[in-house]
């Protein structure tokens, strides 16, 4: 098969979350494959790290710091990436998490979940993780009637998880609104999808799957048990399928999928 079908020679790709674990993995495979990598971000320690590391390895890359909960400061940071590398053809929203005052302990009550935990978990996971970087990036693939947006969900979003059900509820939006932009945006050369991980360690939920000896957590030995390849995603495994999703070639008739990368986690019932 012709190297070229996954080739991103001359895209320039916006890795937003970029300066996390999983987004990192992402901006690196991006860079192999060609393109430029913008890192955008909060943390330019971790940003300049990472395009560090990527021209290291012979890729393009530049951080650039931006507020994804904020349109203006996304703006502006389009606007000054496509004043160096062009227009932006590919968008990864990477950023997301959860939240400790939206995770019920066992026995909690849901009826006591704070509204404003909640909230605060939508508009970090969809306003913040997929609506204002899409309308701000979007607005321009649409201009130059090409583009590829790639949003991560979460297997969370499919199945429901015990004790994080805003993190669960505000994936599962996250494969909604994929879906419906896919729709509204096909004919105008824009393809959206989305990538639904399993578990995969990083910053935000390493103490919930790891005790300090390195050994798996009650909740960690609970996945371990559920997942038929008995261990948990490394970074680098959700690699092909984001450069899969942005090669212009290789999906160029994929949109509105949700790529699941989860050991088989989404197949084990009993």
């Amino acid at each position: 098969m012709s190297q070229s079908l996954f080739s991103l020679e001359n895209e320039t790709a916006v890795v937003i979350g970029g300066t996390g674990v999983l987004g990192g993995g992402m901006a690196d495979a991006l860079a192999a494959a060609g393109a430029k990598v913008v890192v955008m971000g909060r943390s330019e320690e971790r940003g300049l790290a990472r395009v560090k590391a990527i021209e290291a390895a012979g890729g393009k890359a530049m951080f650039q710091a931006a507020d994804a909960m904020d349109r203006a400061s996304l703006a502006s940071a389009r606007d000054a990436v496509e004043a160096k590398f062009g227009p932006v053809s590919i968008l990864v929203n990477a950023a997301g998490g959860n939240r400790p005052d939206a995770t019920l302990p066992p026995g909690a009550d849901f009826c006591k979940l704070p509204i404003e935990a909640w909230q605060g978990v939508f508009d970090l996971n969809l306003v913040g993780g997929v609506l204002l970087p899409s309308q701000v990036f979007g607005e321009s693939m649409l201009k130059a009637k090409r583009g590829s947006i790639i949003n991560i969900a979460s297997m969370a979003g499919m199945i429901p998880l015990s004790r994080v059900v805003a993190y669960s509820a505000a994936k599962a939006a996250v494969i909604n609104v994929t879906k419906f932009l896919a729709r509204e945006w096909a004919t105008a050369g824009v393809r959206v999808n989305a990538i639904s991980p399993g578990f995969f360690p990083a910053d935000q939920n390493r103490k919930l799957l790891f005790n300090d000896d390195g050994s798996y957590t009650a909740r960690g030995g609970q996945i371990i048990g559920h997942t038929p390849m008995a261990r948990f995603g490394n970074a680098e495994e959700l690699s092909g399928a984001v450069v899969w999703l942005a090669a212009p070639k290789a999906s160029s008739f994929v949109t509105g999928q949700n790529i699941v990368v989860d050991g088989g986690f989404s197949s084990t019932t009993i």
